[in-house]
């Protein structure tokens, strides 16, 4: 029986059930915490798979181990980042595909489409879609899409932007100079008097530099 239960996903190709949760996911724009989505992958079968993690747009996501295996009776997490969350890309629909596969095997033993959208806020309900609309969305969702695979690049955890700019630098480097310099009022500097900086400009120039360090420890 056991031999059977091997030997059953080498019939058909592409015939095996794959199972995922959720079958869906959601991005909003407003919320920082969803641009990050997890993917469970689950393995009832008596074998373990492989599986590869393929997407109709790339570019906009980072998937994180988007190749792996997983155990008999075993499950395993996949992280997708959104790194591209911009207006232009509100209402869009993106598909993975998830392609399982016997480790001793090449071909696809089976395969699970999960869509992925970006919306403005959570808090809003997305709007009544026209009929026009609603007909292009199931079009988006069911069509047959070309998908592509993620390259090494892409699944790094960090964004492509790796690091501050040098407009930052600067702009902190300036601040830091201002608060290093002497205060209106004090009588012992040689400093020049017209770069003695008041009490008030040298809290925004705290205040400046305090925004710019939080932004450059994102990047």
């Amino acid at each position: 029986m056991q031999q059977q239960q091997h030997r059953q996903p080498e019939l058909v190709e592409g015939s095996l059930p794959v199972f995922v949760f959720p079958t869906e996911l959601v991005f909003y724009a407003d919320e920082q915490t969803s641009h990050k989505q997890v993917l469970t992958l689950y393995n009832p079968y008596e074998f373990a798979l492989k599986f590869k993690v393929l997407c109709t747009a790339p570019n906009k996501y980072t998937v994180v181990d988007a190749t792996g295996a997983v155990k008999p009776q075993c499950c395993v997490d996949i992280v997708i980042r959104h790194r591209d969350v911009r207006a232009c890309h509100f209402g869009v629909y993106d598909k993975f595909r998830l392609q399982v596969s016997e480790q001793s095997q090449r071909k696809a033993l089976g395969r699970k489409e999960v869509t992925a959208t970006l919306r403005p806020s959570a808090s809003q309900e997305p709007p009544s879609p026209r009929p026009q609309d609603e007909e292009r969305r199931f079009k988006e969702q069911y069509a047959e899409s070309e998908f592509f695979e993620q390259t090494a690049f892409q699944t790094e955890s960090r964004p492509v932007a790796g690091g501050p700019s040098l407009l930052t630098v600067l702009l902190g480097l300036v601040c830091m100079v201002a608060l290093m310099l002497p205060t209106l009022g004090e009588q012992e500097s040689n400093v020049p008097v017209y770069l003695h900086l008041s009490v008030n400009k040298k809290l925004v120039a705290a205040y400046v530099l305090g925004l710019l360090t939080m932004v450059i420890l994102r990047t």
